[in-house]
């Protein structure tokens, strides 16, 4: 990651000097909404972090859900651990309340902004990938096991996370390039390309387009292809004869298509509203909800509306449950 990175000091060009830092604004310069920033995102945080925790864990400790679909809901859980983290403590700290300083280094800022965009686009795949082990389960259920293998399952994820890296590493090679000289004032709460690059005194429309084109090649594929996936599952529910089996199939998939609702939606309007100044902190919000309340929702949406994982999950408090009034006896 370093040899994309500029050397970092103050170089003089013409009249202009570029920056080494830059300012976070975040939501609001009032202290009081800065304490309640503060305290939101960490209640936020600590909860979300929880949440995945318990996810993992169940997955990994129960053997009844060594199975596909919860081994990419696994993987999930650890993208939303730490795509969460690279984005909220940064704001956390930047707060009035501890430190009174919102700045971010240059190489901070890249650093962040890579992990940021290569964990959202390996969340695309992957809740891709998701959609397709529940189209071979729903409508191949006889060839499940013989498709959806233990090497192909590693592939796909694989898959999934090199893709997120690819795409991310593209776009960070090109802002690398440019020269900051003038304002440093971000206005979001983490780095974020197009608030980045409007900084950039030198020429920014080739960095533009390529994330244009990254953002649709690493965006649009997975998404049709859950659609389609969707498609699919929807008519071969509708062609089970009993009600109790469309119920059944249908709950399958209703959490995945919950969370993939929820992501995509908000991830596909923030680049898709206009560049106004009127629209940024419609942006910030709708930014919000993917990178801070994504990774909060996902498990309590599985936890809840899943009965395995509920199951899972009750055996193992029962569990514990058990073992400390053992202990308490002895």
């Amino acid at each position: 990651m370093s040899i994309l990175l500029p050397i970092l000091y103050k170089k003089k060009m013409g009249n202009q000097t570029t920056m080494i830092k830059f300012l976070l604004l975040g939501f609001s310069d009032v202290r009081e909404l800065q304490i309640l920033h503060f305290a939101v995102f960490l209640v936020i945080y600590l909860a979300a972090l929880l949440g995945n925790f318990i996810i993992i864990t169940v997955v990994a400790v129960d053997h009844h859900l060594h199975t596909p679909m919860y081994f990419f809901l696994s993987n999930l859980s650890f993208i939303d651990l730490l795509y969460i983290s690279v984005t909220v403590p940064k704001s956390m700290v930047n707060s009035l309340l501890l430190t009174g300083d919102r700045t971010i280094s240059f190489s901070g800022c890249i650093t962040q902004l890579y992990f940021s965009c290569s964990l959202a686009a390996t969340e695309c795949y992957l809740l891709a990938v998701m959609s397709y082990d529940r189209y071979l389960a729903i409508c191949k259920p006889l060839h499940y096991s013989t498709l959806m293998n233990n090497r192909f399952r590693l592939q796909l994820a694989a898959g999934s996370w090199l893709n997120g890296c690819l795409a991310s590493a593209v776009l960070i090679l090109f802002i690398s390039q440019l020269i900051f000289c003038g304002p440093n004032k971000i206005d979001h709460f983490y780095c974020d390309p197009i608030p980045l690059m409007e900084l950039s005194c030198s020429d920014t429309h080739l960095s533009m387009l390529v994330d244009f084109i990254l953002a649709c090649v690493f965006t649009l594929p997975p998404f049709l292809l859950t659609l389609m996936s969707y498609v699919f599952i929807l008519v071969s529910i509708l062609r089970i004869p009993s009600t109790t089996g469309r119920q059944k199939a249908f709950s399958t998939c209703s959490s995945h298509l919950t969370v993939v609702t929820i992501f995509y939606g908000t991830i596909m309007t923030v680049h898709m509203l206009p560049k106004r100044d009127a629209l940024r902190d419609l942006k910030k919000v709708l930014s919000f909800c993917f990178t801070v309340l994504t990774p909060l929702v996902n498990p309590l949406i599985y936890s809840l509306r899943n009965r395995e994982v509920k199951e899972a999950l009750s055996k193992a408090v029962n569990k514990y449950s058990f073992q400390q009034k053992t202990m308490q006896r002895l």
